[in-house]
């Protein structure tokens, strides 16, 4: 009977009038490439805003929010498969409010639905898929799905929101005000303000999760895919001067060096890809963000000093001048990343090689060569051919090729100036728009860079970029999230406001321009002003709830990039007076939390440390 019933509802949900036809697909030329890039969709894709809210209210409908950057692989197949597909496309535009949002522009929309879909499915990630009642409460995510999975959950969906609709809403709202019950517990057993844990028990506890967490043969943290985590390694690096360890000495150096050797970075044409998706290092994704590239070239140059290695110097000067000469961008500023595609659609095709390409450019000794330098022989073990990799020093192998020292490595030179212009023709395409926070990130790297290597041309950059982002991205009351295509877009959120005060004070404490501090401390101001609430004690991402049930947050965790509350919290401390005061109200929240799992709150952990000295 069940089956019949579901037969007959669908017939009936078959045979109703259509709802009122859905505005065109408003993504057609959109400043953002991301957003461009569906523009041409089937799917009647709309931007995020109140009125989408509204639409879904008057009529009662779903909204389906998918959430991408233009980076990513996976974002670009489920296009391909699922968004181009007409069938797929006619079911969304009839059933559901379907609204496409560029992650990098949307931050705060996008943590609040990641962290929906990972407390309700284990696990999240980009292309982001979530369902929200009329009311905008979530209701399901997922991330990729293959058409069939997907053509089948629309379907279902449809028939069961037409038959439930009141259920599902109440079943949505309790959810959402138990993940905000979750995100309030944080702040439980706040402490009084400026009452900080010992310090020496927060120091061992983040040792032993450290400990606990790394691979002590791969290196890293965790057991699957491996992130840089440049934020919890350099709060670990830090650490050590306080807390001498070998065996932390130990993990992180090999980390370091696993993350530098192998498939994490481009050995090639330079930079750093985001992540691999293996615990070995080897086979990355490969896309390639601006904030990897300012957050790892300050890592091994804090590295380089703490374990005293010239190899890590030469590798964060050289991600500097990738990034210089690879992520330039309009007015002095740099662009957000580069596609894991190919301009073929191909998963890092401009960084594999196969043996026809390479037969092509090198000679049968030169090829011997790349063979044991690089690993670019045998068998190819990604489908697209072979990622080189630094397996094996020149100067081990050049006595038995009959090569001096001296001509290996110039041989290793010209080796890769022919693959670097043989690939040119497979360049990844750029995501040209300019964001505020990733910008404020490498200014400060780039600080650091000209403090270390006076006579290279990184404090030019650097002031070159102070000018864009003080020029472009603040209007003098607030900030501007991102430029692209000579317009603003998206809303600026607590990293935008925290990095940037960040990185105007680090450029001020080498430039000496006092004009540059003032506005730190104004941004810094603004920042408290409208991400913090004072009264009831939390945290904000986005000036005003975006949806229901964004609630405030006691503490916020590290990601690929450090909490931007932790940031503002130590800028705040450093610049004092009010601001001071702000930040001894913002540490005694969530001290439990970041008690129980300080490797994830390393730079919280690492501010409660630095705020249980005198200031």
């Amino acid at each position: 009977m069940r089956g019949v019933r579901w037969a007959l509802a669908a017939l009936l949900w078959s045979l109703a009038p259509a709802l009122p036809a859905a505005p065109p697909n408003a993504l057609h030329a959109d400043p953002s490439p991301y957003l461009a890039l569906h523009g041409d969709d089937p799917v009647r894709w709309r931007h995020w805003g109140p009125e989408v809210l509204e639409s879904a209210r008057a009529g009662q409908r779903l909204i389906f929010i998918s959430s991408g950057y233009f980076a990513c692989h996976w974002c670009h197949v489920m296009q391909r498969e699922s968004y181009r597909d007409p069938a797929i496309a006619a079911l969304l535009n009839r059933h559901f409010i379907p609204v496409k949002i560029d992650r990098e522009l949307e931050p705060a929309l996008d943590a609040y639905l990641i962290r929906f879909v990972r407390r309700t499915r284990g696990s999240a990630g980009w292309p982001l898929n979530v369902f929200l009642t009329s009311e905008g409460y979530p209701l399901l995510g997922l991330t990729y799905a293959e058409p069939q999975r997907l053509r089948r959950l629309l379907e279902g969906l449809a028939g069961r929101w037409r038959e439930q609709s009141g259920a599902l809403s109440r079943r949505a709202r309790l959810a959402a005000a138990e993940l905000s019950e979750r995100a309030g517990a944080e702040t439980a057993g706040t402490a009084a303000p400026g009452e900080v844990p010992d310090a020496r028990r927060l120091r061992r506890a983040l040792l032993a999760m450290a400990l606990r967490e790394g691979d002590d043969l791969e290196g890293g943290f965790g057991e699957q895919t491996r992130f840089p985590m440049a934020p919890q390694l350099g709060v670990l690096i830090r650490l050590l001067a306080s807390e001498p360890d070998p065996d932390l000495a130990a993990l992180l150096e090999l980390t370091l060096e696993q993350m530098a050797g192998l498939g994490l970075r481009d050995h090639i044409g330079g930079g750093f890809f985001r992540y691999t998706i293996d615990p070995g290092w080897r086979v990355p994704h490969f896309e390639k963000m601006l904030y990897s590239q300012a957050l790892l070239s300050r890592l091994y140059l804090e590295a380089a000093g703490r374990f005293r290695r010239e190899d890590f110097r030469r590798l964060a000067a050289e991600t500097l001048d990738f990034t210089l000469r690879e992520f330039a961008g309009r007015g002095g500023g740099f662009i957000s990343s580069l596609s894991a595609i190919d301009a073929e659609g191909g998963e890092g095709g401009g960084y594999l090689w196969r043996e026809e390409q390479l037969g092509a450019l090198l000679a049968a000794p030169e090829w011997d060569f790349a063979r044991r330098r690089w690993g670019l022989g045998g068998d190819a073990p990604l489908d697209g051919g072979y990622l080189p990799l630094d397996l094996e020093s020149a100067g081990v192998f050049a006595p038995a090729l009959g090569l001096s020292a001296e001509e290996a490595a110039e041989l290793e030179q010209r080796l890769k100036r022919r693959l670097l212009e043989g690939r040119r023709p497979r360049a990844h395409p750029r995501d040209e728009k300019q964001l505020a926070a990733w910008n404020a990130l490498h200014l400060s790297a780039l600080v650091a860079g000209a403090r270390a290597f006076p006579s290279a041309p990184y404090r030019t950059a650097a002031a070159r970029l102070r000018d864009y982002l003080v020029r472009e991205h603040w209007d003098g009351e607030r900030l501007h999230r991102a430029m692209s295509r000579g317009r603003s877009l998206g809303r600026a959120g607590l990293e935008d406001y925290a990095y940037l005060a960040r990185a105007l004070y680090d450029w001020a404490e080498l430039s000496g321009r006092q004009e540059d501090r003032v506005l730190a401390r104004r941004l810094a101001q603004r920042a408290w002003a409208l991400f913090f609430d004072a009264r009831a004690g939390g945290w904000r991402e986005a000036e005003r709830p975006l949806v229901p049930g964004m609630g405030r947050q006691g503490v916020l965790r590290d990601a690929p990039m450090p909490s931007p509350a932790a940031v503002l919290i130590g800028l705040s401390r450093e610049l004092g007076g009010e601001l001071a005061r702000y930040a001894d109200r913002a540490l005694a929240l969530g001290q439990a939390e970041v008690l129980s799992q300080p490797l994830w709150y390393a730079s919280h952990a690492e501010v409660l440390l630095g705020a249980d000295a005198p200031r």
